[in-house]
């Protein structure tokens, strides 16, 4: 796999980047993320992704701020005038500005562009300059990787004022299972839960990942406990394997979680599996072998 501490061709199957990976994620709005904006395909991530996959013979895939086309902000325009309402405002007061998308990008082993995806639930540092997406994306990939589903950050999170981790509901994950996916990507830049601290990893984050995944790992009605008698059972379903590459590090004063993860999910089981994670405050590579 490595040779003179360089990844050879052919050995890695999926490479990935985290949420605006190359950028940053923390923008005050939209004039200042706006110069930062990239075009879909041509723009630096685009290029990058491209000359890596090619280069590795791999997939590869990472987030960046896209640029809305002309059209795109001609539609907005009209849509606000229209609506007579003047510009839309967050909850604290921040003027809303649709420039741009919080987007992610899959390119092939032959530095092809496969596809892309715009997060469909926004947290509140994108609500000043994006425009959400209109719903999760799968991609169909050969073996061993097979049906992809890709979600950015806020996308594991409810988007209803009243849930519970029991009875959900858990969109992404649903979303998933209806999909079937082999894989389920999730390109975050999750913050940090300010919970121990003292510890190498962020189990407080790490726990809420898995738990926001439980249609993919029981198969008890909503609202129903985990059975026990399940935790040890051999009775397992279809397969999902969860990576969550997540940020580390601080930026404007917001600290990230880290903990980048491997989870095993069986349907059925009646527990998630963590496979490996990186520390809260490690900066690495980290490639897992997984047996299909």
């Amino acid at each position: 796999m490595f040779r003179d501490g360089r990844i050879q061709p052919r050995s890695l199957d999926l490479l990935c980047f985290p949420e605006m990976a190359f950028t940053g994620y923390v923008f005050e709005d939209s004039a200042a993320i706006a110069p930062y904006l990239e075009q879909p395909k041509t723009g630096v991530t685009s290029q990058f992704c491209s000359e890596l996959a090619k280069q590795l013979e791999c997939y590869v895939m990472a987030g960046y701020p896209e640029k809305l086309g002309f059209a795109e902000l001609d539609e907005i325009a009209l849509a606000q005038k229209e609506s007579g309402n003047g510009p839309q405002k967050t909850e604290d007061g921040k003027e809303i500005k649709q420039i741009g998308a919080n987007s992610a990008v899959l390119y092939g082993p032959n530095g092809e562009w496969l596809g892309g995806y715009r997060k469909t639930h926004l947290f509140e540092t994108d609500l000043t300059w994006a425009k959400p997406g209109n719903g999760f994306a799968t991609f169909v990939l050969p073996s061993p990787i097979r049906t992809v589903t890709l979600g950015i950050c806020m996308d594991l999170n409810p988007q209803t004022e009243t849930w519970t981790s029991s009875e959900g509901p858990y969109e992404i994950a649903d979303y998933a299972a209806s999909k079937k996916a082999d894989v389920l990507v999730l390109l975050n830049a999750w913050l940090d839960s300010g919970k121990e601290t003292e510890e190498d990893h962020d189990w407080q984050t790490l726990n809420y990942w898995a738990a926001r995944t439980r249609p993919l790992w029981t198969d008890e009605p909503l609202g129903s406990p985990v059975d026990e008698k399940k935790l040890h059972s051999n009775n397992e379903g279809h397969e999902t394997i969860m990576v969550v590459c997540n940020r580390s590090g601080e930026e404007n004063g917001k600290t990230f979680a880290g903990s980048s993860a491997i989870f095993s999910l069986h349907k059925g089981s009646g527990h998630p599996k963590l496979l490996d994670m990186l520390e809260r405050k490690e900066e690495a590579l980290r490639i897992w072998n997984i047996k299909v």
